[in-house]
């Protein structure tokens, strides 16, 4: 390749300084031209989405090397082709880039990385993005940690925008589709796709794809009520754990909020703030002040406001916080159980701990069954509660949340007194 576009690619300004430097068109489609004709046969998949993107139009001046790089230039050389870093859509794409960067999904690989057993999984499973890094993978990551994934060989992926906008054709109309969410957004902790698909809003935009409604049909999308006006931060009021402070003025869910917080690590047993308090406070799991989730919910209700009347969007949304506390009474209540068995010395006490509390973000690897009943009753059936609540999905909110809720407890409370039956 022309010797020249590594020069002017290397200035600052990276891509703007390609697409303004005063190379004619035929010199720059060379540059293309080259990866086209071996990719066609290599990878014709990838070309034939790329031909179908804006980046493929003469105008835009995205050519394979602007985003991969001219290292690789041969068959013999495959592992000289960089893999896309957000920073390099970042280029033209600002906007969208700071929303992005301010917003929940930029943490999620550092989110995944601060789990307290994240590390004990199969590296295939993490670094690998066959687990939990299929989905995290969308966060940011330090050159560090690029550097790590790239020797393990997982370098790929590492954009952050194809988690949506899937490459190569980078589409706007596909990450505008519900479907996009659909790949991370469903399953055990997190069913938002299934809540939303078997509620009236899902249904009517399935039918609205089908050409059964008309387009013009009101049928909220996740980026409807979640990104809109195409905003990239994606918050909620209540964020991932459906936690906030301060602490409410009711009284009792504000002590079952409190024992959610030491089970989490949040509080130690004086309620004072712990080391992993700083850390999801800085990962922006939850709202600290009333001022950030009033942000919030106000953003929502004037969302939900476009198609209801304002009071039936507050009154509907205030039952999923209703929901939110009816569940964290339950869920503290199972809490205690686990914790008076660490004091009678029923169960083994964590180090840590003076009044030992479980640990439920150790999930699956919690030592032992009742703890992991724990982890299911939290990560799973307390979110569907709530979250079926405000995806208006009953199904999800009674029976795969609320009522395994129930189910768990009492079966918490049953192993519990087996325990100290033995212990006897």
């Amino acid at each position: 390749m022309d010797q020249g576009f590594t020069e002017v690619y290397a200035l600052k300004g990276g891509l703007r300084a390609w697409q303004q430097a005063d190379y004619p068109l035929e010199t720059k489609t060379a540059f293309r031209q080259d990866c086209v004709q071996c990719h066609q046969q290599v990878t014709p998949g990838i070309v034939q989405d790329w031909k179908q993107s804006k980046h493929s139009q003469d105008i835009n001046d995205v050519y394979c090397t602007v985003c991969h790089g001219e290292e690789h230039t041969s068959g013999a050389d495959v592992h000289k082709a960089e893999p896309v870093r957000p920073q390099i859509c970042q280029t033209c794409h600002e906007q969208q880039w700071q929303q992005f960067s301010r917003g929940k999904h930029a943490k999620a690989w550092e989110a995944m990385q601060a789990m307290p057993t994240m590390h004990w999984q199969p590296m295939a499973m993490t670094s690998g993005m066959k687990g939990c890094g299929g989905c995290h993978k969308i966060g940011l990551k330090t050159e560090q940690e690029i550097a790590e994934l790239k020797q393990e060989g997982g370098g790929f992926g590492l954009a952050s925008c194809d988690a949506c906008h899937t490459r190569h054709t980078f589409s706007v109309q596909e990450a505008r589709q519900p479907q996009a969410c659909r790949t991370c957004h469903t399953g055990f902790d997190h069913a938002q796709w299934e809540m939303y698909e078997g509620s009236k809003h899902g249904t009517r935009n399935e039918l609205k794809q089908l050409g059964t409604l008309d387009d013009r049909a009101a049928a909220p999308t996740c980026q409807t009520c979640h990104m809109t006006e195409g905003n990239h931060e994606v918050r909620t009021a209540w964020g991932f754990l459906g936690l906030k402070l301060p602490m409410p003025d009711d009284a009792e869910w504000a002590e079952a909020r409190a024992t959610i917080f030491k089970a989490l690590g949040l509080l130690d047993m004086e309620g004072e703030r712990t080391g992993r308090f700083e850390v999801v406070a800085e990962l922006d799991f939850l709202r600290q002040t009333d001022a950030e989730w009033d942000k919030e919910r106000q953003s929502m209700l004037n969302v939900c406001s476009d198609c209801h009347s304002e009071n039936f969007a507050r009154e509907e949304l205030a039952r999923g916080d209703e929901m939110i506390r009816e569940a964290d009474l339950l869920m503290a209540e199972a809490i205690e159980v686990v914790a008076d068995l660490y004091a009678r010395g029923v169960l083994d006490q964590p180090a840590e701990y003076t009044r030992a509390f479980p640990d439920i973000l150790a999930f699956h690897d919690a030592p032992s069954s009742i703890e992991q009943k724990l982890f299911l009753m939290f990560q799973e059936y307390r979110m569907r509660s709530f979250q079926g609540v405000f995806h208006a999905n009953p199904d999800y909110a009674l029976w795969y949340g609320w009522s395994r809720m129930r189910q768990t407890l009492t079966e918490i409370q049953d192993m519990a007194a087996e325990l100290l039956d033995k212990q006897k």
